[in-house]
């Protein structure tokens, strides 16, 4: 398990639950006192991505647990679980988002404030600059629920843009358009839906070990090339365990060898496939006569 990497994941986690916590606030208020639907839904969204980023921490922590009797390859599994959690909020309130759109497009309504514009621009730069620092962080530390939660930042983004666009139409177009905001809601409603597919593929893959990792192998076989005793790899497989990897690897050695020699070589390159992909939690290999 790369510690360092758990903690950057952790810290990360961190920083969206108090970034989603105060703009649940502020996008509410602004939204009960602008008149402004689409500001509301926006609210109600990040409220659960406070849920959701609280889900992540669990995951992170408990799936970087060190492997036990019953858990042979760690916890790792349990952070596309908890994705799998992420992505259920997110089409919970995409649902109650839509239901509220409609309802609201068939009754009167009066056209939002026009300081809502100038809130709604701030929290567009804030979340996009959120997703940017969460979505490094999770390509760093190979972290599934991390990259979920960076994507919550940017479907937050869109949302508050979406909304941004519907109150303008609500506030510059006048009488007659009063809906335009609920229908920004509407539409954004659709959007998460959307991201949540993103999300959701990727934890997927991961759980049915899916053949995703070409780069990887390629990484492994280059660095197998390098250590003495190694004629050729052939077989190699990788499964993701939450921040690391595991690897089977099929490894052809001199035919004439003893045992003990190609019990050497395998041991020697597991500890040098360790060493460069620090990553890689354990290596199984099969030694295989040329």
């Amino acid at each position: 398990m790369n510690i360092s990497n758990k903690d950057k994941a952790i810290k990360t986690t961190y920083l969206s639950i108090v970034g989603n916590i105060l703009l649940a606030i502020v996008k509410g208020l602004t939204g009960y006192f602008g008149n402004s639907y689409a500001l509301i839904a926006d609210a109600i969204e990040s409220t659960t991505d406070v849920f959701a980023s609280c889900l992540v921490l669990f995951g992170i922590k408990y799936s970087t647990r060190p492997p036990d009797d019953n858990h042979p390859y760690g916890h790792g599994r349990a952070e596309p679980l908890i994705t799998f959690a992420v992505v259920g909020f997110l089409l919970i309130s995409a649902a109650y988002i839509a239901y509220e759109s409609i309802y609201n497009i068939t009754t009167p309504q009066i056209a939002p404030e026009s300081f809502t514009l100038y809130i709604l621009a701030a929290i567009i730069i804030w979340k996009e600059a959120f997703y940017r620092i969460v979505s490094r962080k999770s390509d760093e530390t190979n972290s599934t629920s991390l990259k979920a939660d960076a994507w919550h930042h940017r479907s937050d983004a869109i949302t508050s843009l979406i909304a941004f666009i519907g109150i303008s139409v609500s506030i510059f177009l006048g009488e007659g358009y009063e809906t335009a905001d609920d229908w920004a809601a509407l539409l954004a409603s659709g959007f998460i839906v959307y991201n949540a597919y993103l999300i959701f593929r990727p934890a997927l893959s991961e759980i049915m070990d899916e053949h995703i990792y070409d780069d990887f192998i390629e990484d492994v076989r280059r660095i197998s090339e390098t250590v003495e005793g190694v004629v050729d790899t052939e077989k190699c497989f990788v499964r993701k365990m939450g921040l690391t990897y595991h690897v089977d690897l099929h490894l052809i050695v001199n035919g004439n060898i003893s045992v003990r020699e190609g019990h050497d070589i395998a041991h020697n390159l597991k500890n040098e496939l360790q060493s460069q992909i620090p990553e890689i939690s354990d290596v199984l290999i099969h030694v295989e006569p040329e």
